[in-house]
């Protein structure tokens, strides 16, 4: 760990580059009119993901940064999935002809609050709308807390095959601080539910940065989280927002880590995976040497998207559900964030898109830059501008963020080809921010680089 660099760079707000450019910069200048445009146009060959998002939960987690609301009526689910299916089925008809699937993805909120029943019926929706892949990833976010036997059975029939569980802390302290309480002894038996029904791909999420956390808190995590063996870790970087999102308001931030603090955190629990055997991937990823994504990365091939790292080789992600984002050709779409007023259009027979972007051909050069160094550590700018017909020296120029990070030696440039020095790969982001043409630093829209 270089202290300098982390205290010269930890504090800067940036993102997470899940996308680029990134959500701040949608605008309502792209509406429904354009996306059933958009869709119409997707080449005839052309395969896709579906991202399904599910707003509810049973309690609020205060640490929470997804668009979610708590519910104690099972109606409101129930209507909700209900358009959800509805949404389904315009979207393929817009689209015109039913196109192949290879990824589908349940995020939340919590998908699996839904009826076993209605998700089974969801599930069935998408097979009827599109050719669902037999080799297709099934994944789907789950709460320990609230996952049932009879959901379990309705996710191994409808072909489900990867869980993400959320974990964040074993550490009662800090769960009780973040309004999350989740026994090890929770989390034991829906792992060993999830294997027993055949669904063998099991992700954990772990959170640092947390309220009370230590070194010595996450290492304890760690070391239980080992015992239930998952094929993948996603480690995160708490980002405290409580102007965007008020219930973390209930955090005291008196007792967060300051960003040496969480950088600490983050080390101490990326060595403790590779010691048990895992690869890093990418900045906050950890996979099983034979796991799917361990091998993108040895290959070259890992991709990143909303949800983080992934195998999806595809160009076009259509997103279901209030808030959803999705990814075409021609560039970003996101839904209505409100689920009534998603809800109305939906059952007016109208999409649901509140906004988006249309990427220019400097977005897509510079998306593409950016994806290499968060997935590799590196980017060839001469074969990747070479690509795009542009000089990699006018995108160098361009890019006078670069400057300072060469000289405090975080990046290495030989020729074309940079490359993020292996002791600064905890500041990846600041690196991709170099290339980002639409970073505001004055605005505090995103979480700490550290």
């Amino acid at each position: 760990m270089r202290l300098d660099l982390a205290a010269s760079y930890g504090e800067e707000r940036l993102p997470r580059y899940t996308s680029y450019p990134t959500a701040p910069h949608f605008s309502a200048a792209i509406g429904a009119e354009t996306y059933a445009r958009w869709l119409s146009e997707l080449p005839a060959g052309a395969s896709a993901s579906l991202y399904l998002h599910v707003p509810f939960c049973r309690e609020m987690c205060w640490y929470c940064g997804c668009h979610t609301q708590i519910v104690r009526r099972d109606g409101l689910i129930a209507a909700y999935q209900r358009t959800l299916r509805s949404e389904i089925s315009q979207v393929a008809e817009t689209i015109g002809r039913r196109i192949k699937v290879e990824h589908i993805h349940f995020g939340g909120g919590t998908p699996t609050i839904m009826a076993p029943e209605a998700f089974a019926e969801l599930m069935a929706a998408m097979r009827h709308s599109f050719f669902v892949l037999p080799t297709a990833e099934i994944a789907v976010e789950i709460d320990p807390r609230t996952l049932t036997a009879d959901m379990v059975e309705a996710m191994r029939l409808s072909g489900v095959n990867r869980a993400s569980l959320g974990v964040q802390s074993f550490d009662p302290v800090v769960q009780r601080a973040i309004n999350r309480v989740q026994s090890f002894e929770q989390t034991a038996s829906v792992v060993e539910m999830l294997r027993g029904a055949g669904i063998a791909g099991v992700n954990f999420d772990l959170i640092y940065g947390l309220p009370h956390q230590t070194v010595a808190s996450c290492l304890d995590t760690v070391r239980r989280a080992l015992e239930l063996a998952p094929d993948r870790f996603s480690v995160f970087g708490y980002a405290h927002v409580p102007a965007f999102k008020k219930h973390q308001r209930m955090i005291n931030e008196a007792v967060l880590p300051d960003g040496l603090a969480r950088h600490d955190q983050a080390c101490a629990i990326a060595n403790a995976l590779k010691e048990a055997g895992y690869v890093q991937i990418g900045l906050d990823h950890f996979a099983r040497p034979d796991d799917a994504m361990a091998v993108a990365f040895e290959e070259r091939t890992l991709r990143r998207n909303f949800q983080g790292y992934t195998t999806d080789k595809g160009e076009v992600l259509l997103g279901f559900g209030a808030s959803a984002i999705g990814h075409l050709p021609q560039g970003y779409v996101q839904n209505e964030v409100q689920i009534g007023a998603y809800a109305q259009n939906i059952t007016s027979g109208r999409l649901a898109t509140a906004k988006g972007y249309g990427l220019t051909d400097d977005d897509r050069l510079r998306a593409d830059i950016i994806e290499r160094i968060m997935c590799e550590f590196s980017a060839d700018l001469g074969d990747i501008c070479a690509r795009h017909g542009v000089e990699a020296g006018a995108m160098l120029k361009s890019a006078s963020r670069l400057k300072p990070l060469i000289s405090d030696g975080v990046v290495r440039l030989d020729g074309d080809r940079l490359a993020v020095a292996s002791d600064s790969r905890f500041l990846v982001r600041s690196v991709a921010a170099a290339f980002d043409a639409h970073l505001d630093p004055g605005k505090q829209l995103h979480s700490r680089a550290v």
